[in-house]
């Protein structure tokens, strides 16, 4: 995973992202319901309080612990419970199911775009929708080049859209992500 990511604004943050998959895909899981830099700073917070971390360092942690250590100012999440057992389950997941090497799962077998994005799909806390924007930038700034990729990650998979989490590069896209959310979000109300 050697890629540069700017989702943060924050070049250490950031430099976990790039470098450390397991951070990236618990950003992934936390990116909801708080604004994306939130959401993918949360790992280097948690990072830095638990003096690093591994699947296994996660999925040993006590619930009310984790917690406590997302509470911490600056808040990993606004909601610290919730995410706290979420990031248990899905390190649990990865430990059991890929001996705690995150990248397996879109590696191990040479496996299509469907397959990643089933395996994705049967995470905790990852949804059909989540599941599409991770494998979307896992291809678009990660170098995943497993065939079908694009069509597994349907909308999000496309050139030049900025649509999500996959499409951010720089403070300007993020803003045009933002955007396109916000103008998403009140076409459904209105609908």
């Amino acid at each position: 995973m050697a890629h540069d990511l700017h989702f943060t604004g924050d070049a250490a943050a950031d430099r976990l992202l790039s470098t450390d998959p397991l951070a990236l895909i618990i950003g992934m899981l936390l990116d909801q319901q708080v604004p994306m830099e939130t959401a993918f700073a949360g790992p280097h917070k948690l990072h830095e309080r638990l003096d690093g971390f591994d699947a296994a360092k996660l999925a040993a942690m006590d619930a009310d612990e984790l917690t406590e250590v997302m509470r911490q100012t600056p808040a990993v999440h606004r909601y610290p419970g919730s995410m706290a057992k979420r990031i248990i389950a899905l390190s649990a997941e990865v430990l059991e199911t890929y001996d705690g090497d995150v990248t397996r799962l879109w590696t191990e077998g040479e496996p299509d775009g469907a397959t990643i994005l089933r395996r994705l799909k049967a995470l905790p806390g990852f949804g059909e929708q989540k599941a599409r924007i991770f494998l979307a930038l896992l291809g678009k700034q990660c170098g995943l080049t497993a065939p079908g990729w694009r069509e597994a990650a349907g909308d999000y998979g496309e050139d030049g859209a900025r649509r999500s989490i996959a499409d951010v590069i720089d403070e300007q896209s993020l803003l045009e992500v933002r955007e396109t959310k916000r103008a998403a979000k009140a076409a459904a109300k209105k609908g």
